[in-house]
């Protein structure tokens, strides 16, 4: 019984690991996406409470950068401001699939996928600061072996942080727009998941269990 509970566990867990890029929207870019990328990486465990909803956890890292100099107006060309540096998260994410999805199902099981969640960024760029974040992505994952799966995703992540850039709204406080005010930032890539546990189907107990799911 004990390892019929270990294993069905273990079979809804994926571990995965992101290459991508990261970017910056901000004071300085304040409408480009994907504007000066710099490469982003990281890993995540995903748990699986069925094959439409999961719960995610990330660990990310990537690079930031900006110049105003890369703008083609007046008041950009004359601030000149710049700022480069790095940006880590840690985040839970829910996930949603449109479709039944499950690196442990049919070969070419494929589904978009919506995320959202919270989670907390350590940021050096001009300064260094511990924020929190509101991530939400989109994305879309494909089985292509077995227990192996691979992930695009693009994901936004709304800061309550004024300063990735140096600078700040030459507003009064009480103009301040709730949306428009902070800096955001995004990671770009593609994922590979997969379960360590595939080998298990010669476990009588993994092979009870799996039957019992098939009726």
């Amino acid at each position: 019984m004990c390892i019929s509970l270990s294993v069905s566990g273990q079979r809804r867990s994926d571990y995965g690991i992101f290459a991508g890029v990261s970017s910056y929207l901000g004071d300085i870019n304040p409408d480009r996406l994907l504007y000066s990328p710099l490469p982003a990486g990281g890993i995540f465990y995903r748990y699986n409470f069925n094959p439409r909803q999961a719960l995610r956890a990330n660990l990310f890292i990537g690079g930031l950068r900006a110049n105003d100099l890369d703008f083609n107006n007046t008041f950009q060309q004359t601030r000149a401001a710049s700022f480069s540096g790095l940006v880590g998260e840690f985040a839970l994410q829910f996930e949603f699939n449109f479709f039944p999805y499950s690196t442990d199902g049919k070969l070419w099981d494929y589904t978009p996928y919506l995320s959202a969640g919270a989670g907390v960024a350590f940021v050096n760029t001009t300064t260094v600061a511990t924020v929190p974040v509101i991530p939400f992505s989109l994305g879309f994952k494909i089985n292509v072996y077995k227990n192996l799966g691979l992930e695009a995703e693009y994901g936004f992540r709304k800061t309550f942080y004024d300063n990735f850039d140096g600078l700040k709204d030459l507003v009064a406080p009480a103009d301040y727009g709730v949306i428009h005010n902070n800096d955001w930032y995004t990671f770009t890539g593609v994922a590979v998941t997969w379960k360590f546990f595939s080998k298990l189907d010669g476990c009588p107990a993994y092979g009870d269990e799996r039957s019992k799911k098939k009726r």
